[in-house]
């Protein structure tokens, strides 16, 4: 007999302030959907809450941070939910408070769940973990549980980002396996899914009765949970979390200003032969996930079954909730929660740091592969702020995974159907002005409040950093650890986009006009004295290690931690709400110091091809991307072949070329061999895949023949030759 399953699904809920608004939306939508069917689930795949100005204000109003997240978790019946990596920012010691309450706070009603956590060896969280593939325990941490759905029992198994080591605070739990970076390799992908795997096993060994298991998978990017959907037996749906990615069917509408970012739902097949369902939709409340599939005796899902008019992604703005006619459903203890909360906030929100005429672009989507404008504009404040504590240092650079959200306004006026991005609308009954960035604006984009830390590195090194922190990156990817900069500009390149990973062609050390101080790489090699010492700043996370960052952790970086300092004489002081030497700080007393209402901040975000300081260089008019006989010009180039077999020619100037999968002729000077005139410069040549002929001609080269059968020939120069079967020096 066909059973037919309702999910209903979130992943990062992460509160912050627009939840003031979409938290009731969600349970309205959530409560209108809910009783259609009759064999109903509500799981979340992790990052139910956030540190940020929603999260503190918990504890004016219930006496801990992040309790109201925890109540809103509740009162949505969320039945099951997976750590994600948001959950741990704040300590295991918070972890434990709001999982198991006190006697003013009821804690969790629902279990949270991890199979590759070990929470054994953690004080604060060890005596929380039961048994797993029981039913739903309140105050309670397993691997898996067992939801009996009327009368028809289903496995639920969570699993979390081996990743939490080195971007959150886990305390003395332990992850298996554990992973430095977001790009697993394949190895490290199957030990992962072995891990997951044993506990799935474990669940149906104990409860043979069932045949239907969810995987809730908060791995941050959704390739991953692609990869894990292949990679195990006896899954039937994932729904992914960390990534926030939007999917959606042809009949889904999405909010204003949102893109369609994959099809919902992903349908794979599953390491035992059977389809799996992969599913995801936008955090922070903006959306419920619905998915409405059908099984077949045997507990295999029916992809056929998939009906888009139902199932998809349901939006949680004002006209969502007016097309399910769900006002009146939505829950007023949630109402009252984020009502309390906005007292707290909105008390804050008179009290503004600066004003900009711009919207300040600090999206998931944004800071995480490009340069912005908020990302510039935090970035320098920090430069800023360092600089008063110590002349010496000229280079800021933080994370964008550390930006939360933008400044600003998204509004599509009357009778449009593009949405406007436009600076903060003002708050008369505050005296904040328009475009006034308030405290709580503050707070919302640099929830985490890093603090500061200075280091002196190496040109080496600060080749190293920058290199790590584009080393995954790639189509579709959004990694924390891609930099947002000042007092640095760069060129990077992806030279394959089938892997994640870019290249860094060009960097330098500049002044605030953009005056080149120091060329530290120049077509991708070091050119500076690696010795060479630079002062910076950066977020004491990353100082740590934190994004598996190569900062230097010795002595010689000499680290001054800013927060231990005592304030420089003269140094403004006009903000109190966060430390000094805090980034929230930071920017505020930067915003305070340089952008009042008769000068606000005006520079705004740019397309990624119009970037300054974070330069793509497929945009750069030396980037010639083409097929068969293609030459370069006597400047310095990058040559990008296509996948047939081409002939790429630099010419003069010091050029970057790249093969393509055939078998390709790479010349660093003409199309022709002429032995008489050697007129390349200094080339660096990558060949690809396939059986290549690569030449560097004059100038001191890097040649690099990869896969298949190369020939190589450096003539003049000190050449450095790679990876082929035939060279000559």
């Amino acid at each position: 007999m066909v059973f037919q399953l309702q999910l209903l699904h979130a992943a990062d809920q992460e509160a912050a302030i627009p939840a003031l608004l979409d938290a009731p939306n969600f349970s309205g939508v959530l409560n209108a959907l809910a009783d259609d069917f009759a064999n109903t689930l509500i799981l979340s795949s992790g990052d139910a809450f956030i540190p940020g100005v929603f999260f503190s204000a918990s504890a004016d109003v219930y006496g801990g941070e992040g309790r109201a997240d925890i109540l809103i978790q509740n009162e949505l019946g969320f039945q099951a939910i997976a750590f994600g990596n948001h959950e741990f920012d704040r300590g295991t010691a918070r972890v434990r408070d709001l999982i198991l309450g006190d006697g003013t706070f009821t804690g969790t009603a629902f279990p949270y769940l991890s199979a590759n956590l070990d929470f054994s060896t953690d004080a604060n969280l060890a005596d929380l973990v039961v048994a797993d593939g029981q039913a739903p325990q309140a105050n309670s941490i397993a691997a898996s549980t067992v939801i009996d759905v009327n009368g028809e029992k289903i496995g639920v198994v969570g699993a979390t980002t081996p990743t939490i080591p080195v971007i959150s605070s886990p305390g003395g739990s332990r992850l298996t396996p554990s992973l430095s970076a977001g790009n697993p390799t394949s190895d490290q992908l199957d030990a992962l899914a072995a891990e997951i795997q044993a506990d799935v096993d474990a669940l149906l060994a104990s409860n043979p009765e069932i045949n239907k298991v969810v995987l809730l998978a908060h791995m941050q990017q959704i390739a991953i949970e692609q990869e894990l959907a292949s990679r195990l037996s006896h899954v039937d749906i994932i729904v992914a979390g960390g990534s926030n990615t939007r999917l959606v069917d042809e009949t889904d509408r999405l909010r204003d200003g949102d893109t369609a970012q994959g099809v919902y739902p992903i349908i794979q097949t599953g390491a035992d032969g059977n389809p799996v369902a992969i599913v995801n939709t936008d955090g922070n409340y903006k959306y419920v996930g619905r998915l409405v599939i059908d099984f077949d005796d045997n507990g295999v899902l029916l992809p056929e079954s998939y009906d888009p008019a139902i199932s998809g992604a349901y939006a949680t703005d004002a006209q969502g909730v007016a097309d399910l006619n769900a006002a009146g459903l939505i829950d007023p203890e949630i109402q009252a929660i984020v009502d309390a909360l906005e007292q707290v906030i909105v008390a804050q929100d008179g009290n503004f740091f600066g004003v900009t005429d711009v919207f300040l672009n600090g999206a998931r989507a944004s800071v995480r592969t490009e340069e912005t404008n908020l990302g510039n504009l935090t970035a320098d404040a920090n430069l800023a702020i360092a600089q008063a504590y110590d002349s010496d240092v000229v280079i800021s650079i933080k994370n964008g995974g550390g930006i939360r959200n933008s400044i600003g306004e998204i509004v599509v006026p009357a009778g449009a159907t593009e949405p406007v991005f436009a600076p903060p609308a003002g708050n008369e009954l505050a005296g904040r002005p328009e475009g006034g960035i308030s405290q709580t604006a503050i707070q919302n984009a640099l929830s985490f409040n890093n603090e500061l830390s200075l280091l002196t590195v190496t040109a080496a090194e600060l080749q190293a950093i920058i290199e790590h922190g584009i080393a995954a990156s790639g189509p579709g990817l959004t990694q924390g650890r891609f930099p947002q900069v000042s007092g640095v500009e760069f060129d990077y390149i992806d030279t394959d986009p089938t892997t994640p990973g870019y290249e860094l062609l060009n960097l330098n050390v500049v002044d605030g006009d953009g005056n080149t101080l120091a060329e530290i790489v120049k077509n991708g090699e070091l050119v500076a004295d690696p010795d060479q010492t630079f002062r910076l700043v950066t977020l004491n996370f990353l100082a740590g290690g934190g994004d598996g960052y190569p900062f230097p952790q010795d002595a010689s970086a000499n680290r001054v931690d800013l927060v231990t300092e005592a304030l420089p004489a003269g140094a403004a002081d006009v903000a109190s709400f966060a430390a000094a030497g805090s980034e929230q700080d930071a920017l505020a007393e930067y915003l305070a110091a340089n952008f009042s209402e008769a000068n606000p901040f005006s520079a705004a975000e740019t397309p990624i091809a119009e970037d300054t300081r974070i330069r793509n260089a497929l945009f750069s008019n030396a980037v010639i991307q083409g097929s068969g006989t293609v030459e370069g010009s006597d400047s310095a180039d990058v040559i990008i072949g296509s996948e047939l077999a081409d002939t790429l020619a630099g010419l003069l100037g010091d050029d970057y070329i790249v093969g393509g999968d055939d078998d390709d002729v790479l010349r660093g000077d003409l199309n022709k061999r002429d032995a008489q005139v050697n007129i390349g410069n200094d080339d660096i040549i990558f060949g690809g895949a396939g059986n290549d002929r690569i030449g560097g001609k004059g100038g001191n080269d890097q040649l690099f023949g990869e896969s298949g059968d190369d020939a190589i020939w450096g003539d003049d120069g000190d050449d450095l030759i790679r990876g082929a079967s035939a060279t000559t020096g």
